[in-house]
């Protein structure tokens, strides 16, 4: 795992100019790769391309980048792993396509070894991996920006726009980008709107002008001279295209789905233990990691390495589930119990950890377990992301379409009625009421679910009300400079879906989820939070041979009797037994919504003074301050509301 920037612009620039503007690019995010560092200018084509490196595969000096091919036409800044680069090394030896001789045994080599045979969108089409990289094309002069197929490693490009300079800059991180000399590009409003509907901004957008994210499974190609104005990444892999060739090849036989499905788990997770450093897995105690850590202990001589950590908070602390599986396992477990103060001691530095605004709450318990694991010598761990999204787990399945069916029938106005009186009783009442329930955070749910069914009238309407916070978020941002008001911005949930899908709503939530939550937030959040720790993180579900078979399978397959990923708890169950498993789900969180109203109280007023927020510019500060008076009352749960809010304003009080 690493770290790339560079910079593409007019060459009247000396060597030494470009090779420092990207090296300082570059230590801007030496924390993704702070083994080692490297810089490689074209001044003829002004270009230079830097990289932080993290050792991961060939330790050695062989694996330096950016990274020259055999015959000198490629040069790459690669950030990543090509969990099959062994079979494509072998692949190009029996077919006479090798240039020349091995000089080490990284992937990035076998890359560009690769590209040089098939080219660089035949190579992405063989490789299994998780990666953003920057090809360099000396003989075409040719730039190409390539990302993975979900999304697991980021890319940000756009123009530098600072008075007659327009140059192309690019990175793993915004941190990168803000480090070329005069940057000034300013605030994208549209972003910003984004960011308070779905706590994240989604690609392609970034919170700043004229910067982009490049979107997962995309390419973009530039030649020289530099166009005017960029021209749009065209798709190298495609997740409705696998969704439409895998709904036309539904499995007949569930016992043949089973073993397949088995089968490709397996060497998922066989295949990304590739690593020369200290390998070990993220366990929870759920269906997904704990799946992943049984696969990954039937494959090994010894005990693998696991790490979990507990909180002194009641309703959120998993570790003793994940001790119980740790020890059917027989793992070499690793547990931190954290306080609350630990957690509310990193809040003020979120906004250096994620250098976009970011505001999924469970960035602070995922930097915490990738910093605990990396601290007890951990370099890359595994984990159980993509489950959810790929086979049913997430409880707006289940709750959320039962609902809709009981209440779609009332009028307008009952259902109106039934809203109202749901969220007449506080959070903490439907929680007291629901202790005998198997239900996580039962009052946040109602309260969420209540507002919600007032406003939707379809099913699909209901699932975007669910995953977004602030309903019309446009309405909280104030005019720009010149009067126009923010339009709300298109997003994922926009895009056509196969028509496959069309009279199943459930498998509609898990596509557009995968196409949106996945990318912009779950594997965003990850990778920052580790990258912040110098750790890999690696994710076996997503593998794209998984995938495509997880969506040959009947919905009965994923979501069985109220209750998602059944087919993976049927995996599970021959490694572990049933009843270490079968809990409510209780997801990876902390009482913020509770600390806002007690110790972060103080740190929270001051980031929403209204003052403060007028003279910004940004927000309007009377419906927040609306809602800020309801979250203390403790009669209504904002958390999620204010939580995107003040991870804006301490982004804005950071980089602003």
């Amino acid at each position: 795992m690493c770290g790339l920037a560079g910079l593409l612009r007019s060459p009247q620039f000396s060597a030494e100019d470009l090779a420092g503007q990207a090296a300082a690019m570059a230590s801007a995010i030496a924390h993704r790769g702070p083994d080692d560092s490297g810089v490689w200018c074209d001044p003829s084509a002004g270009l230079a391309l830097a990289h932080q490196r993290l050792a991961i595969l060939d330790l050695s000096p062989a694996g330096h980048q950016p990274m020259e091919s055999a015959t000198g036409r490629y040069v790459i800044a690669f950030n990543g792993e090509i969990y099959n680069h062994q079979a494509l090394r072998r692949e190009l030896e029996n077919t006479g396509s090798l240039q020349r001789p091995w000089r080490g045994h990284s992937d990035t080599e076998t890359l560009l070894a690769a590209i040089e045979a098939w080219g660089l969108e035949a190579t992405l089409q063989r490789s299994s991996g998780m990666f953003a990289l920057a090809l360099w094309d000396r003989r075409e002069r040719r730039l190409q920006l390539a990302r993975d197929r979900f999304g697991e490693k980021p890319l940000y490009y756009g123009f530098s726009r600072s008075g007659s300079d327009q140059t192309l800059i690019f990175g793993s991180e915004l941190a990168a980008l803000r480090a070329y000399p005069g940057f000034t590009n300013a605030i994208d409003r549209q972003a910003l709107a984004s960011l308070l509907r779905f706590t994240v901004i989604a690609a392609p957008q970034c919170i700043y002008a004229g910067i982009r994210q490049l979107l997962p499974g995309h390419l973009l190609c530039l030649s020289l001279p530099l166009p005017a104005e960029l021209p749009e990444p065209r798709p190298w892999w495609c997740f409705r295209s696998l969704l439409s060739e895998s709904l036309q090849q539904p499995f007949g036989d569930a016992q043949e789905a089973y073993q397949a499905l088995e089968a490709a788990l397996t060497a998922a997770v066989q295949q990304q233990t590739l690593s020369d450093v200290p390998l070990g897995t993220f366990l929870s105690g759920g269906v997904d990691s704990s799946l992943v850590t049984a696969l990954l202990q039937a494959q090994s001589s010894r005990p693998v390495r696991t790490f979990t950590i507990g909180f002194d908070e009641a309703g959120f602390n998993e570790a003793p589930y994940a001790r119980a599986v740790a020890a059917h396992l027989g793992t070499d477990h690793s547990e931190t119990v954290l306080t609350a103060a630990d957690a509310r001691q990193l809040i003020p530095s979120l906004a250096t950890l994620y250098p976009e605004p970011f505001a999924d709450s469970s960035q602070l318990p995922t930097h915490l377990v990738c910093r605990e694991a990396r601290r007890n010598g951990l370099t890359v761990a595994l984990t159980g992301d993509g489950g959810d999204e790929l086979f049913g787990g997430y409880n707006r399945y289940f709750w959320g379409s039962r609902a809709w069916d009981r209440l779609a029938w009332l009028p307008w106005p009952l259902r109106r009625w039934f809203g109202h009186a749901i969220r007449s009783l506080p959070p903490a009442g439907w929680d007291a009421l629901g202790r005998p329930l198997p239900v996580h955070q039962l009052g946040h749910k109602a309260h969420k679910l209540a507002e919600r069914l007032v406003h939707v009238r379809t099913p699909d309407d209901l699932y975007r009300s669910l995953v977004s916070e602030w309903r019309d978020p446009a309405t909280l941002l104030q005019p720009d400079t010149t009067g126009h008001p923010v339009q709300d911005p298109s997003s994922p949930l926009d895009w056509p879906l196969p028509g496959g899908l069309a009279g199943d709503a459930v498998a509609r939530m898990m596509a557009t989820d995968t196409l949106n939550y996945l990318p912009n937030d779950i594997l965003t959040k990850v990778d920052r939070a580790a990258m912040a720790a110098s750790l890999e993180t690696r994710t076996p579900l997503l593998d794209h041979h998984v995938a495509a078979l997880a969506w040959r399978l009947p919905m009965a397959m994923k979501i069985r009797g109220g209750q998602g990923k059944w087919v993976l708890r049927q995996i599970l169950y021959k490694h572990v037994p049933r009843h270490l498993i079968e809990r409510p789900k209780a997801g990876f969180g902390m009482p913020i919504g509770q600390w806002l109203r007690g110790p972060l109280r103080e740190w929270a007023e001051d980031l929403l003074e209204p003052g403060l927020m007028q003279r910004q510019g940004y927000l309007r500060p009377e419906p927040i301050q609306i809602i800020w008076r309801q979250h203390l009352s403790g009669r209504f749960d904002h958390t999620s509301r204010l939580w995107a809010v003040l991870m804006w304003q301490a982004w804005l009080a950071e980089w602003g």
